[in-house]
């Protein structure tokens, strides 16, 4: 009886205090690998920059107009809006008929 409340215990431990843990830690290095230039960001420290760019474990972002500074990647809290490159939308095609257009216009006056 004692052993099964021992691994009932360590099972609890578990899933109540390891495995949030973990999540939290898979969600964090997701959120750090997918940083890219242009992504606005909060480090640890509660500094709001704009990433600039990024290198294999340091990212350089700029705090104010020409101010840079490097970071190492763990010292990222969060992404507060991502640089989605966004693809320019296709321009509407002008339909295209047979006849010729003619440059001149006619205007006629009523006397």
């Amino acid at each position: 009886m004692p052993l099964v409340l021992i691994v009932l215990l360590f099972a609890v431990m578990y899933f109540m205090m390891i495995r949030p843990q973990q999540k939290r830690r898979r969600e964090a290095q997701a959120m750090q690998s997918s940083l890219g230039p242009g992504d606005e960001i909060v480090t640890i420290g509660g500094l709001h920059a704009t990433v600039v760019s990024v290198d294999d474990d340091v990212v350089t972002v700029e705090i104010s107009p020409g101010v840079h500074a490097r970071f190492a990647r763990p010292a990222i809290a969060r992404v507060l809006t991502q640089n989605s490159v966004e693809e320019p939308e296709p321009e509407p095609e002008v339909p295209v008929s047979d006849e010729p257009v003619s440059p001149v216009v006619e205007t006629r006056k009523n006397d």
